[in-house]
């Protein structure tokens, strides 16, 4: 019996190592379905629309033979007549390859912030045949909340710019997440739920990731049905668009939360009512939600998601997380196995091909739940190569060596960089550069892709470049090579400036080793102001303020360039915001100290100089707008009822985040209209409230402050002000005099 046992374990033992080195063979299914004519022609025209006339010089075919191993590539060769001829095996590849082409030989850039797209006539000869391949079968892009954060509002262009980028960057594993809601609408409907229960459930737009994860529901609803039909066409295109490049699209399925409305008509089914979820009570949050060993989960799950291929179709991959920032009603191993194969059973009783793919967020989340066994036993519910798992964190937190490469399932090792869509500059880019290489080298490694997994998206353009690089690279780049030339793509100038202006970005704002550094901005500029604000950064001032007068002295032939005129709008906002909390602690100590003058001088430079200045700098650009996301938000509305919903929802957002700013300021965005009637209006309150304290010899007290400030965000919610949605004011005079008044300044503090 006990060399049964051990012959048993070690059979096991065998089985496990086998299944981390076979490829993922359970992998191999996923193919893209458009054929190689398709995927070379949808290449064809994002060429189109990107270079115009020039386009016709790069003959473009795919053919899937080219490789043999599901890992793709690009040969790109010179022709005649000064043409270059781009074969790869997957669309993905061939337009990967191509703008490998263009950055490297042709000192090209796009990005969302603008495009630099001065190209050599004629284009550049190649000598013999540049191969591009990668050693990664994924490249994955978004967050779940990235939907809510970012393309909430985006029209059909804007994600068809969108997808064009994801192409040229490699993405081949996008998230494509919009329209789900129309059909939980017709599967509550045919379970008996009524359109009064179900507009219970859903949140308004700018609130659907966590509606979707289970955290929240109701507040900013209820969502119109001109919504649903609206979401349900740009789906279509969407993954029409995804697919005919060779992607593979990721839809949603079923992880259990339901409508309140589940217990009337199914008054014994297993529905648990959950705790709340973040600064929220019930009101909003505390979902419902269905025990996967329930008979009744496997009957929705699978009526959804026959719905979501019979609408959609399907590329066998589906993402669900049970438990996103939720603790179990039990850390019993055999009940979390029960939990996670249910939800996978579910996935395959409608497609038996069906590969889950789930964040692996709540392992970093909730350490204290987290456990090996309780990590394990979730993980080993679905069977070794069924399940991809998001080490979504990777660059900060990574999970997988903590896991044993998450004890046999395949994982990709992803960039999250941004909460919230938040403005500042931040990266790691040491961590990123040898990151994805430490875990392929990792002892028994199951890594199957890299991948980009933003909160919000349209900031810090740099980091992403460089990441979606990596999956395409051997080894580690040299970080200070690949940033000079960067500079030079991006702005299409060699100027010296500019290069030695990136160096020194990169080796401070950009390159935080602080260790699980969270980044999301904690400036006191974007946080209700106290006396107790958190005011510390990660790098050395002087290398920011350097970078800046660099950046500046080159500004005045650069001015056309949209590239440039963003990144010295941005780090003069970056700039703006150090000094802010100088003089915050100015403020802060004067008052203290009972010192009236000195909190008047430094309190009306604040109020009355610096932030109206940022106001200007911001409105001066059109990336940096308050109008643009409000316009995009009113421009989906049928009737003025749904405009006023949209614009509610568009300005809780990113300042309240609900009610009674439950989740106050957590994606804050730095922008024209934005700084002058929310941020500034916030500070005159705490300086003048502070002034007021002294004169009449009385304590601050925070919560007298909260109560009178929380008037002052809700109003802006409820303003109705239109604000402009075009720059205003001419960028290169108003950083002059800023640079002219606040550079001296900013070198004095160092001192």
């Amino acid at each position: 019996m006990r060399f049964k046992c051990i012959y048993s374990i070690a059979l096991l033992v065998v089985v496990s190592i086998l299944s981390a080195h076979c490829e993922f063979q359970t992998l191999a299914h996923l193919k893209p379905q458009a054929n190689d004519k398709t995927q070379g022609r949808a290449v064809v025209e994002l060429l189109r629309r990107l270079l115009g006339n020039r386009s016709r010089e790069f003959i473009v075919s795919v053919n899937r033979t080219l490789s043999n191993d599901n890992l793709e590539v690009c040969e790109l060769r010179s022709a005649k007549n000064n043409k270059i001829i781009a074969t790869g095996s997957t669309g993905v590849a061939v337009a990967s390859g191509i703008y490998n082409y263009l950055k490297y030989f042709c000192n090209c850039h796009v990005s969302w912030s603008g495009n630099q797209l001065n190209i050599p006539r004629p284009l550049p000869q190649l000598t013999g045949v540049l191969r591009i391949s990668t050693q990664h079968r994924f490249r994955y892009y978004q967050n779940v909340c990235t939907q809510s954060y970012s393309t909430l509002w985006w029209d059909w262009p804007r994600w068809q710019r969108e997808i064009d980028w994801m192409a040229l960057n490699g993405i081949n594993l996008p998230l494509a997440f919009t329209g789900q809601e129309a059909l939980w609408q017709e599967v509550f409907l045919s379970l008996g739920l009524n359109q009064t229960e179900i507009d219970h459930f859903f949140t308004g737009p700018a609130f659907l990731a966590w509606n979707r994860m289970g955290n929240l529901f109701q507040w900013g609803g209820p969502l119109p049905q001109s919504w649903h039909v609206k979401q349900l066409y740009l789906q279509f295109k969407i993954l029409d668009r995804m697919r005919s490049f060779g992607m593979l699209p990721v839809l949603p399925a079923f992880s259990g939360i339901v409508p309140q409305g589940i217990v009337r008509l199914f008054p014994k089914a297993n529905v648990t009512k959950l705790a709340p979820w973040s600064h929220f009570n019930c009101s909003y949050s505390c979902a419902y939600t269905l025990d996967p060993r329930d008979p009744l989960f496997h009957s929705i799950g699978s009526l959804f998601l026959s719905q979501l291929v019979k609408q959609f179709g399907t590329d066998h991959i589906y993402n669900t997380d049970t438990f996103n920032e939720m603790t179990p009603t039990s850390s019993d191993p055999t009940y979390l196995s029960s939990v996670s194969r249910a939800v996978f059973d579910t996935m395959t009783s409608v497609d038996p091909r069906a590969i889950w793919l789930m964040q692996g967020w709540l392992f970093v989340f909730d350490t204290a739940f987290w456990k090996p066994a309780q990590i394990q036993a979730l993980l080993h519910g679905v069977p070794i190569g069924r399940m991809i798992v998001l080490d979504l964190f990777a660059e900060s937190t990574p999970a997988f060596s903590l896991t044993k490469s998450f004890y046999g399932q395949p994982f990709i090792w992803c960039m999250l960089h941004n909460f919230g869509g938040n403005s500042g500059l931040f990266g790691t880019v040491e961590s990123i550069n040898s990151g994805p290489f430490d875990a392929l080298a990792f002892p028994n490694s199951t890594l199957v892709g890299l991948g980009l997994a933003p909160e919000g998206i349209e900031q810090n353009p740099v980091v992403y470049e460089l990441m979606s690089e990596l999956a395409w690279r051997k080894e580690p780049v040299n970080l200070a090579k690949w940033v000079s030339l960067y500079a030079v793509r991006r702005y299409g100038s060699t100027h010296e400036n500019l290069t030695a202006a990136w160096r020194l970005l990169f080796g401070s704002v950009y390159n935080c080793t602080v260790p699980h550094y969270k980044n999301h901005n904690k400036s006191p500029l974007v946080h209700r102001p106290s006396l107790h604000k958190t005011t510390e950064v990660w790098y050395q001032r002087a290398d920011l303020y350097e970078a800046w007068r660099l950046l500046y002295r080159a500004a005045w032939p650069l001015m056309a360039q949209e590239t440039f005129r963003y990144d010295l709008v941005d780090v003069t906002r970056e700039v703006l915001q150090l000094l802010t909390t100088d003089y915050y602690h100015e403020i802060r100590d004067a008052f203290q100290a009972q010192k009236l003058p000195e909190l008047l001088t430094a309190g009306g430079v604040l109020v009355y100089d610096l932030l109206p200045e940022l106001e200007r700098l911001l409105s001066s650009d059109g990336h940096f707008l308050l109008g643009t996301w409000l316009e995009q938000a009113r421009s989906l509305a049928l009737d003025e009822v749904e405009a006023r919903l949209y614009d509610m929802n568009a300005r809780n957002q990113i300042t309240l985040w609900g009610p009674e700013g439950n989740i106050l300021d957590y994606a804050s965005k730095e922008w024209g209209g934005l700084m002058e009637d929310y941020y500034s209006q916030r500070w005159s309150l705490f300086v003048n409230t502070l002034v007021e304290c002294l004169e009449r010899g009385r304590p601050f007290r925070q919560d007298a402050f909260n109560q009178a400030v929380f008037q002052v965000e809700k109003g802006f919610v409820f303003n109705k002000r239109k604000y402009p949605s075009k720059p205003q004011g001419d960028t290169y005079d108003i950083v002059s005099r800023i640079f002219l008044k606040y550079y001296p300044q900013a070198l004095e503090r160092l001192k």
